[in-house]
């Protein structure tokens, strides 16, 4: 440590490991904390500080043991050159470090002078918390995640999480120059670049590299964000909250602070004396206009699981809203154009619309919702469709994909809950959603034939058929364990065509007309054991309107059909039908959410915070890969 520091101010032949760090802190954070001295030369001084401290903190966690890294911050001379003891020498300097970044966060007004410090400061914040990627033991046991966990950090864990929130509901840009070296801007920010450039012989200046000079992304400047302060500070609370979350011993007190935070228009939401402490509040609107605006990522998908999942004042205020659609309709979008997401995102986008479809009043506001000119759906022209349509269409065709590209069970099981959820809330669904439904169970169905044939042929010892599918290449015991999982789902898309004839029959002619026209598709299991009592149901309304045309004695239209379907609905005698358990699913976390949530968290982090680190050390995932290894 005293080499790097000697390095950089030669002059200061004194420094003696991190003398210099703690003269930055004395000089630079605690000046900026004390706002009626602040100026722009001070800003700037404990930005350089920070920056400097980034750099030599991250070298540590890369390569140091956590125990090792704390050493460093705790290293000084036993006594002064007076042979007397120093003031600070019961001093924890950690927790100074913490403490002054913290205090930086909270207490400093974000102007366009202040603004580079407050990225620093919370890009600091993160490195200290990526120790995570280098150790193999839960964050519980980390004397950095305790330290933040416990004592008075935990105190003002509600006003630092509420800070952060405010940062990225508030978008800031970043004021102009931030990432180039000007005359006001940082000294060590241009040694770094006019070093890279030396090294690559000046081609970085036209060029854009993501080469790391100094330990920092030199980032291209078509990826630098906008609002880079937001994003650091949604990384920051991704990862605060997403720590410690199973240990009994060790409360998370920035979990908890998200989990309980309210509406501040609401006067309703006033906190109990016993939870004041830890809760806060928040403009929900414009978290809700921020959420629905920015464009959808990782991060803001998790943000918006955490909190529909965990903070009920949250999910209420969305479901009050009006203007759903503005949530709603970037999800789908994001599940439209799934081979551009990675699995977690899909993944994340699906359960936030299962644990939305859990809300009687959302899956009714959906289908009320029109919608016109849904341009980014290009598989047909619709110039007309209700929220509920298209939803139904998006997760219909995530099945499909599904089915096709990455065959994941659960990801089968969340569409169909979701849409099992809505079923009975179904109205006016229009031609092409209608249609789209009964083909997803064609499709099914078809498959269905296909292994059944391929296990009949097996046991029969019959050579194998002429077409290969991806199927007819897995072993036996795979293709059988497929067969009952495709009976599961099949069974399940018949339980939500029943389920929404049940309920709404009156008010879906389409979906009628389409059972009218494709009835042949149901012939098959009519007498199969898994479906024969849902599919008489089924049955049952073919039949009824079967009989309703055939007194017509006519050739009729299209709209003349639909016609004599709505009104024969008026006359439909509900008791034919059987009566099956109402479709009702609830999302459940899994037993231990941090071997998922960690290393996805950490995986964000690395993409897009514009922070370096190398890859080599990581022992948390695959850091090749760019995605957490989990299943």
């Amino acid at each position: 440590m005293t080499t790097v520091f000697l390095a950089i101010f030669p002059h200061r032949k004194q420094a003696h490991r991190l003398e210099f760090k703690m003269f930055c802190l004395a000089s630079g954070f605690k000046t900026a904390v004390t706002l009626s001295c602040f100026s722009n030369m001070f800003s700037w001084q404990a930005y350089n500080a920070l920056f400097i401290l980034r750099c030599v903190t991250k070298f540590f966690v890369e390569n140091l043991k956590e125990e090792d890294l704390v050493r460093q911050f705790e290293a000084r001379p036993l006594q002064q050159a007076d042979g007397k003891h120093r003031e600070d020498e019961n001093v924890n300097r950690l927790e100074v470090f913490l403490d002054s970044l913290i205090e930086i966060v909270v207490d400093v007004p974000v102007k366009d002078f202040t603004y580079p410090l407050h990225l620093e400061a919370v890009n600091c914040l993160l490195v200290l918390l990526s120790v995570q990627m280098f150790s193999q033991r839960p964050a519980s046991k980390s004397c950095i995640y305790r330290s933040l966990m416990q004592g008075r950090y935990s105190i003002h864990a509600p006003l630092l999480v509420k800070t952060l929130l405010q940062h990225f509901i508030s978008q800031d840009k970043a004021p102009p120059g931030l990432y180039r070296s000007t005359g006001g801007g940082s000294i060590v920010i241009g040694l770094a670049s006019e070093l890279w450039n030396i090294l690559t012989f000046g081609m970085s200046r036209g060029a854009t590299s993501q080469v790391p000079s100094d330990g920092v992304t030199v980032a291209k400047p078509s990826e630098v964000s906008d609002f880079p302060l937001a994003n650091q500070a949604l990384l920051l609370v991704l990862v605060l909250v997403n720590h410690c979350t199973v240990d009994k011993t060790l409360h998370n007190p920035y979990r908890q602070a998200l989990f309980s935070c309210s509406n501040s228009l609401d006067p309703c939401s006033e906190a109990t004396p016993t939870r004041a402490a830890a809760t806060f509040k928040l403009d929900l609107s414009r978290l809700y206009a921020t959420l629905c605006h920015i464009p959808s990522s990782d991060e803001t998908t998790l943000l918006l699981y955490l909190l529909v999942h965990r903070n009920r004042h949250v999910k209420t205020y969305i479901m009050a809203r009006s203007d759903i659609e503005m949530l709603v309709v970037p999800i789908l979008k994001t599940l439209y154009h799934a081979p551009d997401s990675n699995s977690h995102h899909i993944y994340m986008s699906l359960i936030i619309l299962l644990i939305l479809s859990e809300d009687d009043l959302f899956n009714k506001t959906v289908h009320e919702t029109i919608l016109k000119g849904v341009t980014w759906y290009t598989e047909r022209s619709i110039s007309e469709i209700s929220l509920g349509g298209l939803l139904v269409l998006v997760v219909i065709r995530t099945i499909q994909y599904n089915m096709l590209k990455m065959r994941d069970k659960y990801l089968h099981t969340n569409c169909l809950a979701a849409l099992a959820n809505m079923s009975s809330q179904f109205r006016s669904l229009h031609p092409y959603v209608s249609q789209r439904l009964v083909s997803l169970f064609e499709a099914l169905a078809k498959k269905h034939s296909r292994l059944a044939d391929q296990i009949q042929q097996q046991d029969s010892g019959a050579p194998p058929v002429t077409v290969v599918h991806v199927e007819d290449t897995e072993q036996p015991s795979d293709v059988v364990q497929d067969l009952g999982v495709l009976e599961e789902v099949l069974r399940m898309v018949l339980e939500i065509i029943n389920s929404c004839l049940s309920h709404q029959l009156a008010h879906n002619p389409n979906l009628v007309y389409t059972l009218l026209y494709k009835k042949h598709v149901f012939e098959p299991f009519r007498t199969h054991p898994a479906f024969q009592d849902i599919v008489q149901n089924i049955d049952a309304v073919i039949l009824y309107f079967s009989n309703r045309l055939d007194q017509v004695q006519k050739d009729l239209s299209v709209g003349e059909v639909l016609t004599t379907i709505q009104h024969g609905a008026l006359q439909w005698p509900k008791e034919r039908l059987r009566k099956f358990p109402d479709l009702k699913f609830k999302y459940v976390e899994e037993d231990q959410p941090e071997d998922f949530f960690i290393p996805y968290v950490w995986s964000l982090v690395c993409q897009s915070s514009g922070l370096y680190w190398n890859p080599a050390h990581i022992k948390l995932f695959a850091a090749d890969s760019g995605s957490p290894s989990v299943c």
